[in-house]
This record gives C-alpha cells, structure tokens and sequence, in this order.
C-alpha cells in the first residue's frame, strides 16, 4: 500500500494550534493517566483542527482509549490541561476538565465508542436522546424526538423506525445508530472509536460521506481505526501512540504507511509470507460435515436464517463463510454451536460421528470453539478477571470434582496468554478495564483453552491492531498445520482472500457461490454475496 510514497522527515505537532486555513478546536497538553499504580498516558500532547480527520494511532494498549476517554469525562486525568475552541465562540479556549459525559457532551465532545453503549430494550429514538431528553411539565416529546432520529438517521441512508427496540436489530444498524447518537448532538469534536467494525461496505462508504459533510461544515474528527485503507484514505494527519506515549504527529501524505507501522510497534514488522495464505496439503480426513442444515427463525411464520447448506471441513482447512448482513453467516455458526437449541435441523457430522448442535456445552464436549463477532456481550465477563475469563470455557480441567485449583487455573491462564502477548498489568485485573484488541486476545485464549479441533471465528480480528492482526493469522496458520478445521467471517475482503482455502459465499441463508483459492475476487464475492447470478 502506498509503496511509491517515500518516507519523508516525520513535523513534530504546531505550537500554534490556530491555523488561518483551520481553526484549532482542541488542545490536549501533557495528559498523564495511572490505574492501580500502573501508568498508562505519559504526558501525551494532541489537538485537532476545524475541518480536519486526525488519526490516532497505536497497538491496542497504546493509551488511545484511555486518552479520549479522559476527553469524554469518563476519566479524570492525573494531570494535563485540555483546551477547547466552540465554532459558536462558546468557549474561549480556557482550560476545562469534564467531571462527566454530560459535561463533556455540553462542551461540544461526541464520542462514538468501540464498544456499543445502546440500551438493548430500549427504542431507536430513546437511545439516541438518551441523558438529554426533550420533555416540558413532565411531559416527554416523543414526537418529536422521533422525528428527529428519523432525520439523522435518513442522513446515514438508514430508512428505519425510531420506534423499534435496538436489541432486534443487527450490529451494523446498532453501530449506525451508536453514530446517529453522535451527529444529533451537534458536536463540534466528533471522536471515532473504529466505527466501520460492524459496517458492511456500502454502510462504510455513507460513513465516509457524512464524515466528509462533517468536515466542511468545520467540525473536527478523531478518528480510531487499525485499518490501514482507511486510514489513507480520509486522514488529514495522524498521531502515533506507543505504551502510553506520544510518539509522532505528521500529515498524512508525509507518513507512509511502512514509516507508520514502525512507529506504531517500534520495529519493522516481517514482511508476509508470499504463500501465507496459500493452500496447504490437507489430508482428506473430513472434521466437519453439513448436509443440508437449516436454522429454523425464533418466528413461526418467518423464513429460516439458514436453509439447505451443505459442506465438508478437512483437516487443515480454512473455509471462508462470505456475505453481507443478514446473510445468514453469523446464524449458521451459532446454530453449529448449540446456541440456537433445536432450531437446527439437518445432519451434522463431526470427525465422522453424528452431532446434534444443542448446547454450548455438547459443542464444546465435541471440540467445538466458537468467536463471536461481540467480544462484550458474548465473548466475556466484563466484571471477572482475565484468569476467569480464560477458563471460563474449560472449567472441568481447572475444577476436578467441582473444586477450583486456582494455582491450576492461573498456570493455564498464563501459558495461554502467553502465546498471544497480552498487554495487562495484571491477570487479575477485570477484563474490561483492557483495551479492545487485548479484550479479543482473551476471548482467543479462552477457546485455545479448550483444545478444540474445530473453529468458528467470526471476525477474529475485529477491533485488533496491525501487529496483534499478524499474530493472529500466525496462530491460525499453526492450528492449519496442526489440522485444526476453521470456518472463518471476516467483512475484510482481503484478509478472507488471503487466509481462505475455500470461500463459500450465502445470500439470504442459503449459498450463493463457492470460490476455490485463485478463483474468488472482491469484485466476484460481492456480486455473488448482492445476490448476483
């Protein structure tokens, strides 16, 4: 990416943050932040400009969630100085200190986090003015703030009812909403915590569009991402973060993307592989065998989320599971997990013996591991500790006769992790006080934990930085040669293409194409995935 670019002198941040092209709307000075004795922002200095998208950068346990959390009012910092600039001349550039999310909401400060906050049985539009509702003698004004959740959803290209529940709806439409959240509040500083996760192509690009429309009407973004396309494509500039201190600032068209990665881990990364996500010899023993497996939907009268699919994983196979949402991707794993109860029908085979996908815990039992795509509702305890969480999953080999052995459970714990070089002060600390990436990491370690010969890993590098996104694809690299069957959901076109043996593409529950290696492309995976002949 990138390559005819040369690697020029990296600018050190203005001391001026005004600008005569850009106003400056934020200035963060030596921000410092510790938890538990543990530093994790060390005097880190960042600003933002009307008008402009600037990058924060970094491994996941760089500091850049704990910084913006700081400018949200959700922490306090040890010390720093944070200074902001209204477009309407409500502030004058003092300093100020959020005590709150509210304060910081006053302040002009819209935070869209990677984690979604939604209130699952609440509406649309009580989710989008929740904290700020608009009420008069006790009276609420739901029409009104229909009407307007409605507008910005239009905005998004979302035509969707303010009034249906947020639980019922996807996670991309939970993502867009998180975003619609942000824009109705007028913000003049727009902090973005990898909003394209959840969001398929189309979505990412109505994203892009709006962020532009942002942009011109002067607003400033922080945009978080560890996608590098993304990245040089709407970043003005871009700071770097590493262990908690401020490395670099510079334009982006002075930061290539090699000068980037360096900074952000210190080191250049191995070049990959030609062949990584080459074929590899498989041996022809089948792991796991559908025939005409359904998903029947949790509504008598509504179409099955999966219906007649048929295939085979060997050995040592990856097989990618492409589509867009609703595709009936993400239903199909969870039914192959015993999520779904007796909703599957179909015969399954597992190492050539018959299964029935009741249970979680019969998966399991059968050498079943499965990644969610929601590391937070689904894939951790957030109030456990990182040992816990390891061995959430394979308790019967931390726990014989019913007892704990904790020396047993935290040797596990920690030669699991190991392999997977968690950021954490400790692993007794709470699994939600990690960042996002280290939260994935965890989530790996638990099913590592469990010895399983078959996975399904729906987006297992969702939320996930350049260096640990590398040690990932090594790990499934080493499970494919020890004849681990993985079935893999990525919305990152290219990893599927370079990690996939097979791509088998589904169209409203059912498959639309299946590619061989050097058959797929992007271009031929969306046709299919659109519903394309």
């Amino acid at each position: 990416m990138h390559a005819h670019w040369t690697e020029k002198a990296v600018v050190q941040p203005d001391d001026n943050i005004e600008s005569p092209l850009k106003p400056g709307l934020l200035r963060m000075t030596r921000m410092a932040k510790s938890f538990d004795g543990q530093r994790v922002l060390h005097d880190v200095d960042f600003d933002l400009r009307a008008g402009e998208v600037h990058v924060l950068a970094g491994e996941n346990g760089a500091g850049k969630s704990t910084l913006i959390k700081i400018l949200g009012g959700v922490h306090r910092p040890d010390h720093g100085e944070i200074r902001i600039h209204r477009r309407d001349g409500g502030a004058t550039g003092g300093p100020v200190r959020f005590r709150s999310p509210r304060e910081a909401t006053a302040g002009g400060v819209a935070i869209i986090y990677q984690e979604l906050s939604l209130v699952p049985a609440m509406s649309v539009s009580d989710n989008v003015f929740l904290g700020r509702e608009r009420s008069a003698g006790g009276w609420m004004h739901h029409d009104e703030q229909r009407s307007e959740t409605t507008r910005v959803l239009r905005r998004l290209g979302l035509r969707l009812d303010a009034r249906t529940i947020a639980d019922s709806l996807p996670i991309s439409i939970q993502q867009m909403i998180e975003i619609a959240k942000a824009l109705s509040r007028n913000a003049d500083i727009i902090v973005m915590d990898e909003p394209t996760s959840a969001l398929n192509e189309p979505e990412v690009e109505r994203l892009f569009e709006t962020i532009a429309e942002l942009k011109s009407q002067g607003c400033g973004i922080i945009y978080i991402t560890h996608k590098l396309e993304e990245v040089y494509r709407i970043a003005d500039r871009i700071t770097v973060l590493r262990d908690g201190h401020w490395v670099t600032t510079a334009p982006a068209r002075d930061m290539p993307a090699s000068l980037l990665i360096r900074h952000m881990v210190g080191r250049d990364l191995p070049e990959q592989p030609s062949d990584a996500g080459a074929a590899v010899p498989v041996n022809g023993e089948v792991r796991l065998a559908l025939d005409d497996v359904t998903v029947r939907s949790a509504e008598k009268d509504k179409k099955p989320l999966v219906a007649g699919m048929s295939f085979d994983v060997q050995a040592g196979e990856i097989v990618g599971l492409a589509g867009l949402q609703g595709s009936g991707n993400s239903d199909l794993l969870l039914g192959l997990f015993g999520a779904y109860g007796r909703r599957v029908a179909g015969t399954i085979h597992i190492d050539g013996l018959p299964y029935r996908s009741t249970s979680p815990r019969r998966a399991i039992r059968r050498g079943i591991a499965l990644v969610t795509n929601d590391r937070k509702r689904t894939g951790l305890v957030l109030g456990m500790c990182v040992t816990a969480n390891t061995s959430l999953a394979s308790l019967p080999r931390v726990s014989p006769c019913g007892w704990l052995l904790r020396s047993t459970e935290a040797r596990l714990a920690r030669q699991t992790l190991d392999t997977l070089h968690l950021r954490a002060a400790s692993l007794s600390q709470d699994v939600a006080t990690l960042s996002g990436g280290n939260q994935q990491k965890v989530v790996l370690a638990k099913w590592l934990s469990t010895r399983p010969r078959v996975l399904l890993l729906d987006e297992p590098t969702r939320g996930v930085d350049v260096g640990a996104k590398q040690e990932i694809y090594q790990l499934m690299r080493e499970w494919r040669s020890a004849g681990h069957a993985m079935v893999l959901i990525t919305s990152e076109i290219p990893e599927l293409l370079m990690m996939s043996d097979r791509i088998i593409v589904m169209h409203r529950g059912r498959a639309a194409a299946v590619f061989k290696r050097g058959e797929a492309t992007q271009e031929r995976i969306l046709h299919a995935a659109m519903g394309g002949d």
